[in-house]
């Protein structure tokens, strides 16, 4: 631990907090003095005229559609295209990112054009986006979206990486810690390096560099990213022993100010596993970004991370019940943690970081700060945790020197449009706009009644500014900004997406479980000289577990989607087992794949004979025939056609089974090998959803969505499994690894490679989401099945 200091972290927090000590007296003495409120009010007088309407009654009656919730994306979207105000929204939206995340100043010819480029840029995606018919919204925040998106700048890799990576980071988080919550600030942060990233980048560049400055950016956003869930959140949720968190934070500290991590060593305290994860990936992300600055900047970037981190120690260590803090022990923490989380992008990413820009970023931080802080006050109150709002709660009655940290909100509006942004009229526009938007959104999320009782604590020293800030919250239009609506968006998706994986996974496995209970064939009578080892070699197979996927998807289809009877359809989910066992039993003989293990037993002809298992296989396709006999509650005319509708696809397996065994030691095309995995795999995927819709009596024109849905998953699906071949574990897959080059199989593994098999991966997955769209019921258990089919690890 005794490492050589690549910084010296004394000298460097000493200047930070000079800084930040300065710029603070600055805003004190404009409380003080109440310099502040004239220019403020002048601001808000003139701001008023732009955004507080007063329509006529003709006009009333003409603005035809009413504004929609801004939660519903889409038609908000649609609504402010309509209306006219789509430009101005995305204006300022847009130039407000420009000022907070790259710290430009609007007076800039260059921002300007940049600004409007984008404005223009997004409009039309957005319009794009929106244009779907209605009950055939895309998901503009899903995976297949993304990917879409990745594709268009060529970093289809980058992309399939950081999906990977977000996934593996969930299960590995102590429950205490908020998922969504994770996630968001993960994508928050690389959106950000990612926009650093793409405004330094010139049109002079190949589109070979272009990607690979993306690549860096995405993964460097990734690794800072990484330090709000690991670092700041795990301090704060207090999942650590005092020890822990003493021993955890050393850790920390050594690496920031010696530039190397240090080994971990045997982690004497309880959460072990956890610290282990945990060191091994902010090893991983702290080596990406110091390995990727210039040798010139690499301390710029410690200097930054050190100040950063030790101010957040520095308000971590406070007591909500100590009442003797001072305001600069209050609020000059809060201005370097603020300023230093901002000016570390711009120095992991490479952006131009002239005295300006530093500038602005800088005294722009606290800004955020305090509106976030008001924002969470009373979540901040119950954990404990000191803040200026906190703090000033508990103990403004008793300490009458404490700065009312609202008052400092609006002083810290006024210092930066005069003093920052020398009076710049888009930065007093921008700026107004987004307070008044965080205090309407304020509201909304506490309630008109609690809103007023924290008004009446936070305003009762200014209470003529107060008449005027609250005249605005009423009656201010056109305060919105998009990255709240993505922000908001991005939320309840993910809060959906993880409470529909909930109840996918516990639906899918009480239905296997009535499955499982229903498979098992009895034995006739005893009757003398009868060998009734076949039925016990399908009970065998059928008895060793197996994901069910097929019957599930049936059930789910049938019962879910079609309103389908759950007793009325058994015979049907049984077929479809036995149909899927048979063809399994025939995979695994010699002849054919040769394999000695699945689901993680011997194999029928290893635990039987060959024998016995080719007439087990034939046992089974007619025990499914039988089966499908007994769909007493369905019209004899569609049994027969669900039958012709079985045999067909049989027959077409063992062409594709026949295929698959020819093509063995030969190089296929990408042609010849989707052919052979349509007939071995997709359909039998497509007979899963296809037979509870003949039953149904469903149209010819869902019944050809549900096979191009299929085609596009089974492929994706036996990619996946050919990923797994190469990679996966034999504990968790439950058959041997490697069987596909033992047999020289052709796979999109042989043929593609593994990066390029990924790629073809995620094409289909993206066809098969699209297909969707088509798909007019049951399509977010569809959603969740394909989600499942490439994220499974067996």
């Amino acid at each position: 631990m005794n490492k050589e200091l690549a910084i010296n972290p004394a000298a460097c927090y000493a200047r930070a907090e000079q800084q930040a000590a300065d710029y603070f007296q600055s805003l004190y003495d404009q409380v003080e003095q109440k310099s502040y409120l004239t220019p403020l009010t002048k601001d808000m007088e003139s701001w008023k005229e732009k955004h507080i309407h007063h329509h006529s009654l003709s006009a009333f009656f003409s603005r035809g559609k009413k504004k929609p919730k801004s939660k519903n994306y889409r038609e908000y979207i649609k609504w402010l295209d309509y209306t006219g105000k789509l430009d101005d929204y995305l204006d300022r939206s847009i130039a407000y990112i420009y000022m907070r995340d790259m710290g430009k100043s609007l007076v800039e010819a260059d921002v300007q054009s940049s600004v409007q480029q984008t404005v223009e840029r997004l409009r039309k995606q957005l319009q794009e986006a929106t244009a779907t018919k209605q009950g055939a919204e895309m998901d503009w925040l899903g995976m297949d979206r993304l990917y879409r998106l990745a594709q268009e700048y060529h970093i289809e890799a980058t992309m399939i990486w950081l999906m990977g990576k977000l996934k593996s980071i969930t299960p590995n988080l102590p429950k205490k810690l908020d998922a969504v919550s994770t996630q968001r600030k993960l994508l928050k942060i690389i959106v950000g390096v990612l926009i650093n990233e793409l405004e330094g980048i010139g049109t002079e560049i190949t589109t070979e560099e272009r990607a690979q400055k993306l690549d860096v950016a995405i993964r460097l956003g990734y690794a800072y990213g990484l330090t709000y869930p690991f670092i700041d959140d795990l301090l704060d949720a207090k999942v650590l022993s005092v020890e822990e968190e003493a021993c955890y934070s050393d850790l920390i500290g050594t690496t920031l100010t010696t530039g190397s991590v240090p080994e971990l060593g045997e982690w004497a305290g309880e959460h072990a596993d956890l610290i282990g994860y945990v060191h091994a990936e902010l090893k991983d992300a702290f080596e990406y970004i110091r390995d990727h600055q210039p040798e010139a900047s690499r301390n710029d970037f410690l200097e930054q991370a050190y100040v950063f981190f030790r101010s957040q120690e520095v308000d971590r260590a406070k007591d909500l019940s100590n009442g003797d803090y001072t305001n600069e022990e209050l609020y000059i923490p809060v201005i370097l943690k603020s300023a230093s989380s901002r000016l570390i992008v711009h120095t992991i990413s490479g952006a131009i970081n002239d005295e300006g820009l530093s500038k602005r970023t800088f005294y722009y931080g606290i800004y955020n700060q305090l509106a976030d802080d008001l924002s969470d006050m009373f979540s901040d109150r119950d954990e404990g945790a000191v803040t200026p709002y906190t703090y000033y709660l508990a103990h403004h009655d008793q300490r009458p020197d404490l700065i009312n940290p609202f008052e400092l909100y609006w002083t810290v509006v006024s210092n930066l449009i005069h003093n920052v942004y020398a009076s710049e009229a888009k930065a007093q526009e921008v700026l107004l706009d987004r307070a008044i938007n965080g205090l309407k959104r304020l509201k909304e999320k506490l309630g008109t009644e609690k809103y007023n009782d924290v008004m009446a604590v936070f305003t009762a020293g200014m209470p003529t500014l107060n008449d005027v800030i609250q005249t605005l919250v009423r009656k201010a239009d056109d305060v919105d900004f998009i990255d709240k609506l993505i922000r908001d968006q991005l939320i309840l998706n993910l809060e959906k997406e993880d409470a529909e994986q909930a109840e996918f996974s516990d639906k899918v496995e009480s239905v296997r479980q009535q499955i499982n209970a229903s498979l098992l064939i009895a034995k006739g009578d005893n009757v003398p000289f009868l060998d009734e080892s076949i039925i016990d070699a399908a009970n065998y197979s059928l008895n060793n577990g197996g994901k069910r996927l097929r019957p599930i998807v049936a059930w789910m289809m049938a019962v879910d989607g079609y309103g389908l009877k759950s007793p009325a359809i058994l015979p049907l989910i049984k077929s479809l087992e036995y149909m899927h066992t048979s063809s399994l039993i025939f995979d695994d003989l010699p002849a054919q794949d040769n394999a000695a293990i699945r689901r993680g037993v011997p194999t029928v002809h290893q635990a039987y004979d060959t024998a016995t298992a080719e007439l087990t296989g034939l046992f089974l396709s007619q025990k499914a025939i039988e089966e499908q006999t007994k769909l007493v509650a369905f019209e004899s005319e569609t049994v027969l056609r669900l039958i012709q509708y079985t045999t067909q696809v049989t027959a077409d397996m063992c062409k594709g089974q026949v295929m698959d065994l020819k093509a063995r030691g030969k190089q296929l095309t990408l042609e010849q090998l989707n052919m052979i995995c349509f007939y071995k795999t997709a359909i039998g995927f497509e007979a899963s959803v296809v037979m509870p819709a003949i039953l149904a009596h469903a149209k010819e024109e869902e019944m050809t969505a549900l096979k191009k849905f299929s085609r596009h998953f089974g492929i994706a699906f036996q990619i996946k499994d050919d990923l797994l071949d190469v990679e996966g574990e034999l504990e968790l897959i439950g058959k041997a690894t490697g069987k596909d080059a033992e047999n020289n199989n052709a796979t999109f593994v042989s043929i593609l490679g593994a990066a390029e098999a990924r790629k073809m991966m995620w094409e289909h997955y993206c066809l098969a989401m699209e297909t969707l769209q088509e798909v007019p019921r049951n399509s977010s258990f569809l959603k969740h099945l394909l989600n499942y089919s490439i994220g499974r690890d067996h």
